[in-house]
């Protein structure tokens, strides 16, 4: 069931300017029902990494080749988990452990799936992407989520897709908006906000409306690559919607932002804090399998090939689980999604979604990286990463 509430704009740090933010027997079998019920078989011998974070190596053979794997379980009381952003930046992509150095993490792997070409967008998010309730990617392909709230005494997670919508209103007329700090397509209304950059790297194709405080500041029609100001933002509109917003935005005309967001209450506890990257698919829900990779829009040989893998997982005993399977050599054959679904269910997993992987699987833990990246030239540079920290350390102070 969806709820729909509405949130108060000083509670959700979207960007500068108004925001209206809607959210629409015997001993053997109890042994075993004892290692199912903490989330853990026999042979991972997890080991203490700090207080909350425990690391395993393991080497398993699936469908008769071997794969190794590491194992991060943490205890969200004792740690809190956040997203992070490659040069924390909307665009552009840094390595696993650089993004973890810069903030002082004690652990991390690699997130989201990402642009990976040579043009100015390398590294636009696919997906949802929200870091400290700063939306900076809208959402695709009804793919799955991982939301975060670090709350004060304990970080809660939820796996799950949330439906989000954002449109602009200006004067009394509202438009759909198509993108965030992206490249702009025919017939999109895009909004470019100060993490995209100094400018928004559009042609001359458009209308460009400079938002400064939530006024409108300067009409630009025929004008491209607009300087995004840093207590503001830029709507860049193409084709049709430039026939209609263009002539309608008019300097100092209020305009207002508004979001919808359908996420159940009780999760928005401190909802000014909340983390969102996406994957695909989502693996388990509910404590069964159930790999969604025709409703998320990717294909079967994506999840029957087997590919070094990124995955997180929701635990029976309330612990968060993150896994790296290395893959792509004689060593290491890497997982397919099945069996890394059925693994997961394996070590007490209720709730579990796929991050990006092949040459982007990278699990940093104590300062090093712990697995092989499969990438010829190493560590692969990617967009976002998920960081582990101790509670009570603030690394938003470390930028």
């Amino acid at each position: 069931m969806r709820i729909t509430n509405r949130i108060p704009a000083s509670s959700i740090k979207q960007i500068p300017g108004n925001i209206e933010f809607v959210r629409t027997r015997s001993l053997v079998s109890f042994l075993f029902v004892l290692c199912a019920l903490c989330g853990l078989t026999p042979a991972q011998g997890f080991k203490p990494v700090q207080d909350g974070i425990e690391h395993a190596q393991v080497t398993r053979e699936f469908s008769g080749k071997p794969v190794n794997i590491h194992l991060l379980r943490l205890d969200l009381k004792k740690v809190r988990l956040d997203v992070q952003r490659a040069n924390d930046q909307a665009i552009g992509t840094e390595t696993t452990s650089s993004i973890a150095t810069r903030h002082g993490a004690a652990a991390a792997i690699n997130a989201g799936f990402f642009r990976l070409d040579t043009s100015p967008f390398l590294g636009d998010p696919v997906g949802l992407l929200m870091i400290d309730g700063d939306l900076m990617s809208e959402a695709t392909n009804d793919r799955i989520q991982l939301i975060i709230n670090n709350g004060p005494s304990q970080t809660d997670v939820l796996i799950a897709r949330s439906v989000i919508s954002q449109s602009i209103r200006i004067g009394g007329d509202t438009y759909k908006v198509s993108g965030f700090n992206r490249e702009r397509k025919d017939d999109e209304l895009i909004i470019y906000t100060p993490k995209f950059g100094k400018t928004t790297l559009t042609n001359d194709d458009g209308v460009e409306i400079v938002i400064v405080k939530g006024n409108i500041f300067s009409v630009s029609q025929g004008v491209g690559n607009s300087v995004i100001p840093e207590n503001g933002y830029v709507l860049s509109a193409t084709g049709a919607l430039r026939s209609l917003v263009g002539p309608r935005a008019r300097k100092e005309e209020t305009v207002t932002l508004i979001v919808d967001w359908q996420i159940p209450q009780s999760f928005l506890k401190d909802r000014y804090k909340l983390d969102v990257v996406t994957g695909v698919p989502q693996l388990i829900k509910n404590g069964k399998i159930d790999i969604t990779w025709e409703r998320e829009k990717t294909n079967k040989a994506f999840v029957e090939t087997r590919h070094p893998r990124t995955a997180v997982a929701k635990l029976r005993n309330g612990k968060f689980l993150m896994l790296t399977a290395d893959g792509r050599s004689d060593t290491s054959a890497g997982l397919d999604l099945n069996d890394l679904a059925a693994y997961l269910l394996e070590l007490g997993a209720t709730d579990a979604m796929n991050l990006d992987g092949g040459g982007s699987t990278t699990m940093f833990v104590d300062g090093k990286v712990v697995n092989r990246p499969s990438d010829a030239t190493g560590e692969r540079k990617v967009s976002d990463v998920l960081v582990v920290t101790p509670r009570g350390k603030n690394i938003r102070k470390l930028r």
